[in-house]
């Protein structure tokens, strides 16, 4: 946040070009994320550094760290840091138990040919 200008409000145009997406983006992460920018009498788009902060970890998350919209929704609802990711949205956790399972698979599939063969 502190790279942000030291201003109270941001246009949506500043703000998609600070997050580094368009404006549009910015409009479809307000409803899936939940995000309710304040309204300038005329109607337009309001937003505070905390909004601003919060569309740059959505980014982060979707982006960089390829969580889905609905991973990166709940690590946000919970309040939660994401949890160890290898770069595609999936816990290590689960990626290390799949490849225990594989390994387990190959064996007794080893195991069968050599007593068929």
């Amino acid at each position: 946040m502190a790279d942000l200008p030291d201003k109270l409000y941001f246009r949506i145009g500043e703000v998609a070009e600070l997050v580094g997406v368009e404006a549009h983006v910015l409009r479809y992460w307000e409803t899936e994320f939940k995000l309710r920018p304040h309204r300038s009498s005329s109607g337009q788009r309001l937003y505070r550094k905390q909004d601003v902060s919060r569309f740059l970890r959505v980014r982060q998350l979707l982006h960089e760290e390829g969580f889905t919209i609905a991973g990166a929704r709940k690590v946000l609802l919970e309040g939660a840091e994401a949890p160890q990711s290898n770069g595609v949205g999936v816990e290590k956790t689960a990626l290390d138990d799949a490849l225990r399972r594989v390994r387990a698979v190959r064996e007794r599939l080893s195991r069968l040919l050599t007593e068929l063969g």
